[in-house]
């Protein structure tokens, strides 16, 4: 059986790239390449599978439409990993977050990711200016 870390560690040769599936409102298929990285969850500990995203179409899909497929490869072997998004930011607020946690795990996400940046505070300001949402996915499923 294909384990979530086992899922991303097809992509850790590239930056945690994978292709999320999400539901638009006619529910067709929307898919799009992102970054994603493995980290506990801020708020229980637990091990999700994340990435940052912005825009108002795509935020307001996953509010509406939670469920998603995440799918990673490496040559011909590839996994997808299957679960709902949670998401935490400006217009998604947690009760584990605040604006300093939010700058926190936006980091973390990305580093998590592989990314890494020369700039810090330049980083933080375009995620604050592009109003930028931590995505959370606890897998429901995961397969090769």
């Amino acid at each position: 059986m294909t384990t979530l870390e086992g899922a991303w560690e097809l992509s850790r040769g590239e930056t945690g790239l994978a292709v999320v599936s999400t539901a638009r409102a006619d529910l067709t298929v929307q898919s799009t390449l992102v970054n994603t990285g493995l980290i506990n969850h801020p708020g229980d500990g637990t091990p999700v599978l994340a990435f940052v995203t912005y825009g108002p179409v795509k935020l307001r899909n996953l509010r509406e439409r939670p469920d998603l497929a995440v799918a990673f490869r490496s040559g011909w072997r590839y996994a997808t990993v299957e679960g709902r998004a949670q998401l935490a930011g400006p217009d998604d607020p947690q009760p584990w977050l605040d604006a300093e946690r939010l700058r926190l795990l936006l980091r973390e996400i990305f580093t998590a990711a592989g990314g890494t940046h020369d700039d810090w505070p330049a980083y933080d300001r375009t995620m604050v200016d592009d109003r930028r949402a931590a995505v959370l996915i606890t897998p429901t499923r995961v397969y090769p």
